[in-house]
């Protein structure tokens, strides 16, 4: 019996030297499926840190580049050994691929501090955006006017007065110099940052009100001319700002439509309580196919390339501390745009994802074809926002049911819940690096998400009632909210 033990712990103890011994084929290959270099062979115990420099020589570039490592969708956090499954560690004639991704060179540091609370408005802040450089900030609210606010002394910068019922939604052209606004009254006002001043005559024509609004990129409209709008009374209109006249009316909408987006490949896609997503061509208003699958009204729309085409020439690697004016011609711009566009949306199609009443998200490829590629289920109330990391590798969805969900950006696959809200989350917003992420209910606080641990980073309370919008500057220094206590908070770290 004794010497039975004995064995046994001997057996027990040789195992470790085992895997340190241990020698398996790998292959790198990129998430396109692409390979880098032959398949070579390497122990078993590599670190995380050694795959890391295994990479950097393998790709011989300039710049160091941090990459997560991912065997069997599982990543490699420690050793490449503590990765593997028994099965995996025991074949080691068959080659494995190894996965690299590459993260964003720079990083942003989380907030942690309200550094202001600016008053002005006189009815609750409904929408806050800062513009695609982090350089001015909007907010639009229920006392009928759009603020700008400088951001260098945090203080009201210029009122806009036009409106004469809520604001409803505002969005910066991708090339930064115009905001429109939407009210109540299906009225779009189009402002100039610098001085605050109305361009041209107010865009009238919806007969209720407006539900969202879309510019034409960057890379398609160098001059950011046309502007999209959805409306409760089903139909969506294409402006041109320049002229303040509609061109196009696209109806086929049987009910309102809630969400507007307006794709990289010049398509116009919209989400409706009609329960269905349209796909329009925004040249000639050409319907080209209509999605369906959702039970209940569809509220909430996201693109893969939303981030890449709202921050248009700006690139957040190249942040400064205080913003610096871009120089560049309209030409090079709209050149700048395209390339860092090519490269967020890769050799694939773009990916659509939207978010229902009935409590799922549907992934589509809306410029191929209709059929669902991944329907993604698990919140227990309606979907309110959607948004991709501006890396496209993650989905977030924020939902009445107090919690926000990850999904990945590619299949669909449930990731995590994060919970910590205690009542229903309205907005979310990336960091630029895609690491952080911000969320605003209305439990009145706002809460600081990791993605490395999938947990909670920080917690901001201060607001004294519920957060109806949040954006992270694309810069990465601040974060902006606004909600029903009428203030607009600014978060720095």
């Amino acid at each position: 019996m004794t010497n039975q033990n004995g064995n046994d712990e001997m057996e027990i103890q040789e195992q470790p030297n085992e895997i340190e011994d241990k020698h398996i084929l790998v292959q790198f290959k990129n998430e396109n499926g692409e390979t880098l270099g032959s398949s070579f062979d390497m122990p078993i115990n590599l670190s995380k840190e050694k795959l890391q420099l295994l990479c950097d020589a393998l790709l011989q570039k300039d710049e160091k580049t941090p990459y997560k490592f991912f065997v069997d969708n599982c990543e490699v956090t420690s050793t490449l050994a503590d990765s593997l499954d028994k099965e995996k560690l025991d074949a080691s004639e068959k080659v494995l691929d190894i996965i690299y991704q590459p993260q964003a060179v720079f990083k942003v540091r989380a907030v942690t501090r309200c550094t202001s609370t600016i008053e002005g408005h006189a009815e609750a802040v409904i929408s806050v955006a800062f513009s695609p450089d982090g350089r001015y900030l909007a907010s639009g609210s229920g006392d009928t006017t759009v603020r700008f606010w400088d951001l260098q002394t945090e203080t009201p910068h210029h009122t806009c007065k036009g409106h004469s019922h809520w604001i409803l939604c505002i969005a910066w052209s991708p090339n930064g110099l115009r905001l429109a606004s939407a009210c109540k009254k299906g009225q779009i006002c189009i402002w100039d940052p610098h001085t605050g001043k109305q361009v041209g005559r107010a865009l009238q024509g919806h007969k209720q009100w407006i539900t969202s609004l879309s510019w034409k990129p960057l890379h398609l409209d160098g001059e950011c001319r046309l502007l999209a709008s959805a409306s409760k009374d089903g139909s969506v209109r294409i402006w041109d700002t320049t002229l303040s006249q509609c061109k196009l009316v696209l109806t086929s909408h049987s009910q309102s439509v809630t969400c507007l987006r307006w794709g990289g490949s010049n398509l116009l896609y919209t989400g409706s309580q009609d329960r269905t997503v349209k796909v329009w061509r925004a040249d000639d208003g050409v319907l080209c196919r209509t999605l369906q699958g959702h039970a209940h009204w569809v509220n909430t729309l996201a693109l893969n390339t939303d981030y890449v085409m709202r921050t248009g020439a700006f690139n957040p690697a190249k942040a400064t501390i205080v913003p610096l004016e871009d120089k560049s011609s309209m030409a090079e711009k709209q050149q700048q745009a395209l390339d860092r566009y090519n490269k967020v949306k890769g050799s694939s199609p773009e990916v659509l994802v939207s978010g229902s009443d009935d409590f799922t998200l549907i992934m589509w490829h809306p410029e191929t074809e209709k059929k669902q590629m991944a329907r993604m289920t698990g919140h227990m109330q309606l979907i309110n926002s959607v948004v991709f990391s501006p890396d496209t590798r993650f989905i977030a969805s924020a939902s009445f049911d107090k919690s926000v969900k990850l999904w990945d950006g590619r299949t669909g696959k449930y990731l995590a819940s994060l919970r910590g809200h205690v009542s229903r989350v309205y907005q979310i917003a990336w960091s630029a690096d895609s690491r952080l992420l911000c969320s605003g209910s209305s439990d009145s606080t706002l809460k600081v998400w990791n993605m490395e641990t999938r947990k909670l980073h920080n917690d901001l309370p201060g607001h004294a009632d519920e957060v109806y919008a949040v954006d992270w500057s694309p810069d990465g220094q601040k974060v902006a909210s606004g909600g029903k206590d009428k203030v607009l908070k600014i978060w720095r770290q």
